[in-house]
């Protein structure tokens, strides 16, 4: 049984039906929600509820929302279940990172093809060998949106989800956790970075027939022991955008082929 609603509205995003957009970013953090809703031609707040902050408008004419899931899993586990219950039905995670791998800078996006499933949280839906995956649309989205706005500082990769920012991330702690080896097991695997959200929303997403992507700004670098609170913020939310835009115009040109599937030469025709 799902959490009593009030008026219509869901248990913990204080959303109702026709609140959200089709299209949702979700922030980790509730301050980017506005900061994300300033970019839009215009936005109005929806609710401000525990960590869930929404907004709603218009992106160069395309109805957008935003919605913060705090931290960690279990928070982007409620915002998949409710904000899918109230139409939403793309979900573009624009949030932070920590990266794991030289090459990537503080500044730099990286946005995730997949993920390591450490997140706990979506082992409560399905086994543990399922895999958390992005859409292939919405992964094309954001790298058609990064190239079309010249932004070229970003990677595309694999991201490992924790369940934990500290031991879980094989940070010094008070611990008697076995992962001791994490780091440097993830880093010859060739993921790219850290982060607490991306993994259980793809798997979500997935066992829901829902549509999600990851673009992320690199906050600290790992290897380099560096940290730069906010590096990349802007450019991450600027993505996320434009992306939206595109799924739009893709989903638009999808319903007048009357194709399911977006394929390379449907945009060419």
């Amino acid at each position: 049984m799902h959490p009593k609603v009030s008026n219509g509205k869901q248990y913990h995003i204080a959303c109702r039906k026709g609140d959200l957009a089709e299209y949702l970013l979700v922030p980790g953090d509730p301050e980017r929600a506005p900061k994300i809703a300033e970019s839009w031609d215009s936005a109005k707040e929806v609710s401000c509820h525990r960590e869930f902050r929404s907004f709603t408008g218009k992106y160069e004419g395309v109805p957008i929302s935003a919605l913060s899931s705090g931290i960690g899993p279990a928070c982007m586990a409620i915002v998949v279940n409710e904000a899918s219950r109230v139409g939403v039905d793309t979900f573009i995670r624009v949030g932070s990172t920590g990266a794991i791998q030289k090459g990537v800078n503080c500044g730099d996006l990286i946005i995730s093809t997949a993920a390591v499933r450490l997140d706990c949280t979506s082992n409560c839906y399905v086994m543990p060998e399922y895999p958390a995956v992005a859409s292939y649309e919405v992964l094309l989205a954001l790298v058609e949106a990064a190239e079309s706005l010249d932004i070229s500082n970003y990677h595309v990769g694999i991201t490992a989800t924790t369940a934990d920012f500290y031991a879980g991330q094989n940070r010094p702690a008070a611990s008697a956790s076995r992962m001791g080896d994490l780091l440097p097991t993830l880093q010859k695997a060739k993921v790219l970075n850290f982060e607490m959200e991306t993994a259980t929303l793809f798997t979500l997403a997935s066992l829901y027939g829902l549509r999600a992507g990851s673009v992320c700004a690199v906050y600290a670098n790992r290897c380099r022991n560096e940290f730069k609170s906010g590096a990349g913020e802007e450019n991450a939310i600027k993505v996320a955008n434009e992306a939206a835009k595109i799924l739009y115009e893709w989903d638009a040109r999808k319903r007048r082929k009357k194709k399911h599937w977006l394929f390379p030469s449907l945009l060419a025709i």
